[in-house]
């Protein structure tokens, strides 16, 4: 392990960073309290401050002071869940509903870390680009930035971002070359029937009914439309009816998400749940309004850039500590956006802990900002060396 020395001096400094961030959590694109801090932060640095990129998105400039050179990216996530937690810790949510629990908190105060550093040292010729991103659990904040015009006024040669795992050992680092992540799409059938009397159901059209029709047709797309050399995943996670338990309702939606590795299997896969929503819809004589969206694109990266990744966090954790990825991961990361703009990419970091992110008990392990902060910093430094 070389974390770098000046930033695990920090470790305090960048503990109270993230557990003030922990204390008052913010949800996508309502980021105001967060994104004053990094600014205030990087302002406090010497670091050139742009804000409101992508509603609530900050941008950190730094020229480095061997002269001109190529353009470096550092991302990380803002945004908290809206969820409640259960952790107990001293430092937990004061807000009900808002918790980060997939810490983003640690990934923003890592990036801090990171900027601290190169803006007290400037050893590199060229610039830093630091992105500190809204609403990346399904709001969009990526391509809000993008939209915004994020690379057209602050253009980057390469991109690098992480994220902390407690699925991995302590401290390990695992990257994929290649398709990483999947792209994932939101889903959300309304069904619109005829309420009833709960005591005369032969009078109703029930929508509860078609709901569970609807939820064990799309279950079987995946595995009896899909070759099963193809990944990928249709959950249902949201289902709601009814107020009453005299009555039949007369609406129902059914809610849910879709991973994939492939944009082919994903149209596969949106065409055969319309067609399933239709089929239903005509069976029971109801309305299904189907609205599927795309949220997340497939997360590729660059084999040179994960080349350049690789490279900075062995400095860091050692060769010993790194994991090269033979398979991707079925969960989803809006990073992928901008990956789709620029080369870059995208690791995942280790850390103490068994339960998992997006889990209202999840615990970030202070232990991993310094070393999160050092491989973004190192790979700064020696790509622009």
């Amino acid at each position: 392990m070389s974390i770098i020395e000046r930033i695990a001096d920090w470790q305090a400094d960048l503990t109270a960073i993230r557990h003030d961030l922990h204390e008052h959590p913010e949800i996508g694109f309502e980021e105001v309290r967060t994104s004053g801090i990094v600014a205030e932060k990087l302002a406090d640095w010497g670091i050139e401050v742009h804000r409101g990129i992508g509603k609530t998105g900050v941008i950190g400039v730094l020229h480095g002071k061997k002269g001109t050179g190529r353009t470096v990216g550092l991302r990380a996530d803002m945004d908290a869940l809206p969820m409640d937690e259960c952790t107990n810790l001293p430092y937990a949510s004061k807000t009900p509903n808002r918790f980060h629990g997939c810490g983003h908190d640690g990934h923003t105060t890592m990036l801090l870390g990171a900027a601290r550093y190169l803006a007290e040292t400037r050893d590199f010729a060229g610039t830093v680009v630091f992105i500190f991103q809204p609403g990346e659990e399904g709001c969009g904040g990526a391509r809000a930035m993008i939209a915004d015009g994020l690379f057209e006024r602050f253009p980057c040669d390469e991109i690098y971002g992480l994220h902390n795992a407690p699925d991995l050992p302590p401290m390990t680092v695992a990257i994929k070359s290649g398709t990483a992540m999947a792209g994932a799409d939101f889903f959300d059938f309304r069904i619109r029937g005829l309420g009833s009397h709960g005591a005369r159901p032969e009078v109703s059209r029930d929508p509860i009914i078609v709901a569970t029709q609807l939820m064990s047709s799309l279950q079987t797309i995946v595995s009896r439309n899909l070759s099963p050399l193809r990944a990928a995943v249709l959950s249902i996670t949201q289902v709601h009816a009814g107020s009453a338990y005299n009555v039949i309702p007369e609406t129902a939606t059914v809610s849910g998400t879709v991973r994939y590795l492939d944009r082919e299997v994903n149209e596969q896969i949106r065409d055969r749940m319309r067609e399933i929503a239709k089929g239903i819809a005509t069976t029971f004589g109801v309305e299904i309004e189907c609205d599927i969206r795309n949220v997340f694109d497939v997360l590729e990266n660059s084999e040179t850039e994960t080349g350049h990744l690789i490279a900075a966090a062995a400095d860091v954790v050692g060769k010993e500590n790194l994991v090269i990825r033979s398979e991707p991961l079925m969960g989803s990361e809006d990073f992928a956006d901008m990956l789709f703009k620029v080369p870059g990419a995208y690791c995942n970091l280790g850390h103490a802990g068994t339960v998992s992110v997006h889990n209202p008990a999840f615990v970030l392990d202070d232990g991993i900002l310094p070393v999160g902060a050092s491989i973004l910093a190192r790979v700064a430094e020696q790509r622009l060396g």
